[in-house]
């Protein structure tokens, strides 16, 4: 059985629905990201989980028990969970030591029990050297740790994260996303996290549930969202994509917009025969030349821009049909804009999708 159960978990602020049917199933000592745009409803239902709100319909259980439903829902404090905002929620005049006792003097235990699980919290953050600091002398990253380690200290059942990073510079947030990883392998909290950022959804997660206007899209590990997109919006979403769509023609192949015909290697062919396909940037090979004899998975287009990113060149190219693709390139595959160039569309990086 799954330690956290969602069952049909639906909100709805008058005849405004933000949440609809959401089923997700959590293991015991799993971190799962919630990813999708604003608006999606991943907030909405962590905080349902949190116990902040009361669903408009379904079930969440925790190791079994029911703990919100429509008839009765179980307050907060009573939950056993530590959740993280993006503010931090920090007690600006309590040291870093005092905030992180916090919750643990709530709950009345003997200063010797605090005082011990507060020095080991603090040095798995690596805080130690910072205890008798105040918030307002720590940076973003050091504010982070500590609410990381207030949350922690409590031995919750459950860790929830609402955007924990989106307050951090690109570096500290690259930076922070191993460190909650690695705490979260050193301590194997259950853990649901919420992000609109891929890589850190693709860093910090054991299973990524893409979450789309209410509703999940697709549940599976990073590798599987990344690799093995079942619809539109995932393939877009997860990594950087180009949409091609078209005609089935025969047993793998698609007839796209402009006469370009794909034969794809992956995927899912819809039964109406709409098909659209998904390219990834970096899967398409730029050339100056094509073989004479090349037929299927080529095309042809003119650079509309090229731009220099040092591990990189990034184009823009417009294919005689009119339709537009992204592609990366090598740095010494230098060609300026305006000039034509070949497209190879490899069979086996092109995936059809169903929807």
């Amino acid at each position: 059985m799954s330690f956290l159960e969602l069952d049909g978990l639906t909100k709805s602020y008058g005849s405004l629905a933000v949440v609809k049917g959401v089923n997700l199933s959590v293991d015991k000592g799993q971190l799962v990201c919630l990813l999708g745009p604003s608006g999606c409803g991943k907030t909405t239902t962590l905080r349902l989980i949190a116990g902040f709100g009361k669903a408009s319909g379904g079930e969440i259980r925790v190791g079994g028990q029911t703990v919100s439903s429509v008839q009765a829902t179980l307050p907060p404090e009573s939950r056993n969970m530590s959740m993280i905002f993006q503010s931090y929620a920090l007690w600006p005049h309590m040291t870093v030591f005092d905030n992180v006792a916090y919750g643990l003097k709530l709950r009345r235990l003997p200063a010797r029990d605090v005082a011990e699980r507060v020095r080991a919290i603090l040095a798995s953050t690596q805080l130690t050297a910072l205890e008798d600091r105040y918030p307002g002398e720590l940076s973003g990253g050091q504010q982070q740790r500590v609410s990381l380690a207030r949350a922690l200290v409590v031995k919750p059942e459950i860790l929830l994260l609402d955007e924990p990073l989106s307050n951090l510079d690109a570096n500290l947030r690259e930076e922070m996303r191993f460190e909650i990883r690695r705490l979260h392998d050193e301590f194997r909290y259950t853990t649901v996290y919420v992000t609109h950022d891929q890589a850190e959804a693709m860093t910090t997660a054991d299973l990524i549930v893409v979450m789309n206007e209410g509703r999940i899209e697709q549940c599976g590990t990073p590798e599987d969202i990344y690799e093995r997109p079942q619809t539109e919006f995932v393939a877009r979403f997860i990594g950087g994509t180009n949409i091609l769509k078209g005609e089935r023609e025969g047993d793998d192949a698609v007839r796209c917009e402009g006469g370009l015909v794909l034969r794809c290697g992956h995927g899912d062919f819809p039964t109406d025969g709409n098909t659209a396909v998904s390219v990834r940037h970096h899967d398409i090979r730029l050339s100056r030349t094509r073989p004479n004899d090349a037929t299927t998975n080529w095309a042809s287009g003119i650079v509309q821009r090229q731009i220099y990113l040092g591990s990189h060149r990034d184009y823009l190219v417009t294919l005689r049909g009119g339709v537009t693709v992204r592609t990366i390139a090598p740095v010494d595959v230098a060609i300026p804009a305006g000039q034509e160039v070949s497209l190879y569309f490899a069979p086996e990086n092109c995936r059809a999708l169903a929807h």
